[in-house]
């Protein structure tokens, strides 16, 4: 990609290492959760890429369901009230649910979502992230699976957006 013409500054994440990185987070999964009755539930709009791949790289029989979550409308700051737009369409009770998320940054959602899940019949609730970025980090969340743990600027591609735009980039960038 030419960065000349487009507002990107510079590659921070390839599309291989992100593939190979994903590769990996599924390895682990397989092996945290064989025998175990899975869910992963995917973090709408931005998971939808990174679910898609993690669950194509865990090698168990598991169900996948999208929740829909507020937060930062069409800014680049979150503005802190939650609001579920979607719950899953799966039944929870005794399952092991994993929340998928593209980017962990302040915390206030994650936590948010942890909580609430801990609140459903679920068996157990855990988090991956492609990416988590504690450089904001306002609340306290703890991120079971990450994939790669950044600390810079505003991040756009592989389903993390400016105001809906970027998302189908194949690697990550870091907007001007």
């Amino acid at each position: 990609m030419d960065t000349s013409e487009n507002p990107f500054r510079e590659v921070i994440l390839s599309t291989g290492k992100i593939q190979d990185r994903v590769q990996e987070l599924g390895r682990q999964i397989t092996r945290d959760y064989q025998g175990n009755a899975l869910v992963l539930l995917g973090v709408l709009n931005g998971a939808f890429i990174f679910a898609a791949d993690l669950c194509r790289a865990i090698d168990l029989d598991l169900e996948i369901d999208f929740i829909r979550v507020a937060s930062y409308g069409t800014s680049t700051v979150s503005s802190g009230t939650i609001r579920l737009l979607k719950e899953p369409g799966i039944d929870l009770a005794g399952k092991d649910v994993l929340l998928v998320e593209d980017i962990v940054d302040t915390g206030t959602t994650m936590a948010w979502l942890q909580d609430h899940f801990r609140h459903s019949p679920a068996r157990s609730v855990r988090i991956c992230s492609l990416i988590d970025k504690k450089e904001r980090r306002l609340v306290p969340v703890d991120v079971d699976y990450i994939g790669f743990a950044l600390d810079r600027g505003f991040l756009v591609g592989y389903g993390l957006d400016c105001a809906e735009k970027y998302r189908n980039l194949p690697a990550i960038y870091s907007l001007e």
